[in-house]
């Protein structure tokens, strides 16, 4: 059964940083693009960054020039660090593979208090 491992959430104050991690098969890690998506009370699941296996991201207007997607292939793990962090970011972060089937993380609460 495929895994994806996140960690990293938590509380911060606006403008400050965090940096998630999901850690995942090799397999998938090197197959497929990994990206990370959030949602937010009351909002649907919206889509942050994502990464392909040869490093190209794409990001969400939202968040272009604050957040950076990046990958570590010796540990099958991809990671966001978020920085200038706004109330507008507080969100449920999800993990995904985009395999022929999504595989989702459990999720990481994130909460930026103003």
């Amino acid at each position: 059964q495929v895994q994806l491992v996140e960690s990293g959430g938590g509380l911060v104050q606006a403008g400050g940083s965090l940096r998630l991690s999901c850690a995942t098969s090799r397999t998938i890690f090197s197959m497929y693009r990994m990206g990370w998506y959030r949602q937010a009370p009351g909002k649907q699941r919206e889509l942050v960054a994502t990464i392909t296996s040869s490093g190209r991201a794409n990001y969400a207007d939202s968040v272009k020039g604050r957040f950076a997607i990046s990958r570590d292939n010796t540990k099958n793990t991809v990671f966001l660090q978020m920085n200038s962090l706004t109330p507008e970011d507080t969100a449920v972060y999800y993990c995904n593979a985009a395999a022929p089937v999504d595989y989702w993380g459990q999720g990481t609460q994130v909460t930026v208090s103003s």
